[in-house]
């Protein structure tokens, strides 16, 4: 199964500036979208089900803000809007999909780079949002979760990390949550399989930031440790060019591999 998440910071521009195109070269199983930025009769559902996607939506109550989307070739068992916490679920900032034991999630985690205010609302959402999902693995307990975390883990994970080192996105507190987190049982799919690799997925549109190739890893495919073994490749595709973001996918198999 091949799985990709990608923030369109829009999904109307991502449309006229050929993402569906590049969905059908792709061909992801399950693609998971942030930043939709529209209202539900504003959803374009005849376009992907041209595609052989069915859509699920969950939007922010604000018009043209948030939004995150699953779309799939094979019908879920059950969809979750949200996360049960209204202060959350009306910015529309997570939705799942089960399918038999597995669990694909979209997300899309606050930004705090306009002020203390929605910095504060982040850091509340990082621990609201770990407190949920560790709570969800009592009953769930093989996930992916997707999206934009909007956060830097690593210095390897930013193009100036002592320059950035005071910016929302690369605070140190923010860096300690994805540690903590990731360490309650998650793997970061792609840091796992490319250790090494400082492929960034966004970049500002400011002084040509993606030309000079001064960007951020800040969206990620995280699966539930137990599911490791089974992914087989992991992948930022650079050369997807609808956002100021590029995709991010992995692809995992039913069986374990026997070198992971």
């Amino acid at each position: 199964m091949k799985i990709i998440s990608y923030n369109v910071n829009g999904l109307r521009a991502a449309i006229r500036n050929g993402i569906t195109d590049w969905i059908k070269t792709a061909g992801p199983d399950i693609l998971c979208f942030q930043e939709l930025k529209l209202q539900e009769d504003q959803y374009p559902y005849d376009v992907f089900r041209e595609l052989s996607y069915e859509s699920y939506i969950c939007c922010a109550e604000k018009k043209g803000y948030s939004g995150v989307a699953i779309l799939t070739k094979n019908r879920p068992d059950h969809i979750e809007y949200g996360t049960g916490i209204e202060k959350y679920d009306k910015e529309g900032r997570m939705i799942r999909a089960d399918f038999g034991s597995l669990s694909v999630m979209s997300v899309y985690h606050p930004s705090g780079t306009s002020g203390e205010e929605r910095q504060a609302f982040k850091m509340q959402w990082l621990d609201d949002f770990r407190a949920y999902i560790n709570n969800l693995r009592k009953e769930r307990n093989e996930l992916v979760i997707c999206g934009d975390f909007n956060i830097a883990h690593e210095a390897i994970d930013i193009h100036d990390p002592v320059g950035n080192a005071r910016n929302s996105g690369f605070l140190p507190e923010e860096r300690q949550w994805m540690t903590d987190f990731l360490s309650d049982g998650y793997t970061d799919s792609f840091r796992y399989l490319n250790p090494q690799d400082p492929t960034y997925s966004w970049w500002s549109y400011r002084f040509r930031s993606r030309e000079k190739n001064k960007g951020w890893r800040i969206d990620y495919c995280i699966v539930t440790d137990n599911m490791r073994g089974r992914v087989k490749n992991a992948w930022i595709m650079n050369d997807a060019v609808h956002s100021d973001h590029c995709p991010v996918g992995l692809e995992y198999s039913a069986e374990a591999n026997s070198t992971n």
